[in-house]
């Protein structure tokens, strides 16, 4: 075959509305899949995305081209569990059909984001676009917008680092301490930041799935992942407590890096502790399985490297602040500290990568 025509919907717009199991294959399949979606919400932009895919297959037959037009569709959990089930339906499809190369069709970059999923798979050729043409009036462009903001994607990254800052604010004005609530509401911004672009909200996704997953069928996982979450609650309240303490109790504001390092001291070791019980739950459930689970081991070695050198970092700047002298070490003995955690953390990380040169060299047999 010379070409696949790949029209990507991340979201599983043609399941959840319009009742189609992705893969779509072939022509007359794709235009009922879109009639279907186009009845079921006329404002998806999917439906076009496909009618685009279809025209362009109709192009290259006309050209006596071999080829197929098919859709694909992910999770209505975007993100990583989403990408995971469309590069499944890839492999399938791309060893079922063999083409030489494909087209992607998307209605947007976020469509476009599983551009690396198909590059490393097969040779793509284009990428085509569909963008829906709008009237350029002031009603049309509120509609656009009111829209938008209802769709979670929009809404969860615009809304709530505005409805944090909000919030915060409001905090410090109560509190009768208005001077600092700026620096207090760009750290939290920073820190819902770099939440969503280290991709901390997909492995949460992830969790989230897992767990669900696991109270349907009943798996050991569910004990311990409801322990975790227990252990990072309470790790955070904890956190949050001493950061208060520390924010209240001294008349000179030591800083929002202190106090961060504060919070980050108290909560870190609960947060291994949640992510090793998680961990080794889903390695009970592999192995039960009957699958391979060896390959979970470095994830507990690296965490605990992780947190290492996070606790060792944060209690030498702790140790070295004047303002929190008092804390519970010297700053000799800070210094000490991290240069331990720093040679710990090494260590402990080399054991992980051996391991997962083991684990990898198991898994092909096992298979």
């Amino acid at each position: 075959m010379d070409k696949l025509i790949i029209c990507i919907d991340r979201d599983d717009d043609i399941g959840f509305k319009a009742g189609v199991a992705s893969p779509v294959i072939g022509r007359k399949k794709n235009l009922e899949t879109a009639a279907k979606l186009g009845i079921a919400d006329p404002e998806d932009s999917d439906t076009n995305t496909i009618y685009a895919g279809v025209k362009l297959y109709d192009q290259l037959k006309e050209e006596e081209l071999d080829v197929e037009i098919i859709s694909i569709a992910g999770d209505r959990d975007v993100g990583l569990i989403s990408d995971m089930k469309i590069a499944d339906q890839l492999d399938k499809i791309i060893k079922k059909y063999k083409a030489r190369s494909a087209i992607l069709v998307s209605d947007g970059a976020e469509d476009e984001s599983i551009l690396p999923l198909l590059h490393s798979r097969i040779k793509v050729d284009g990428v085509h676009r569909v963008i829906v043409k709008q009237s350029e009036n002031l009603e049309s462009t509120y509609y656009l917008l009111k829209t938008a903001f209802n769709d979670p994607k929009i809404s969860h990254t615009f809304f709530v680092p505005i409805g944090l800052g909000a919030l915060i604010y409001s905090a410090f004005l109560f509190a009768g301490d208005p001077k600092y609530a700026w620096s207090a509401i760009l750290g939290a911004i920073g820190l819902y930041m770099l939440y969503r672009g280290f991709g901390f909200d997909d492995t949460l996704e992830e969790f989230k799935s897992q767990l669900k997953h696991s109270l349907v069928s009943g798996k050991f996982s569910i004990i311990t992942y409801s322990v975790a979450l227990i252990l990072t609650l309470a790790g955070t309240i904890i956190g949050a407590i001493e950061f208060w303490e520390f924010y209240t109790r001294t008349d000179i504001f030591v800083g929002i890096i202190i106090l961060l390092m504060v919070f980050v001291n108290q909560i870190i070791w609960w947060y291994v502790a949640a992510g090793w019980i998680a961990t080794i739950g889903r390695m009970v459930d592999i192995h039960l399985e009957g699958q391979n689970y060896k390959r979970h081991w470095p994830y507990l070695f690296f965490m605990f490297s992780l947190g290492m050198l996070l606790w060792g970092a944060s209690t030498f700047i702790l140790s070295m602040s004047p303002s929190v002298e008092e804390y519970f070490v010297s700053s000799d003995t800070g210094r000490n500290l991290l240069v331990l955690s720093v040679v710990g953390a090494v260590i402990v990380s080399l054991i992980g990568i051996w391991i997962s040169t083991r684990t990898a060299d198991v898994i092909p047999e096992a298979a």
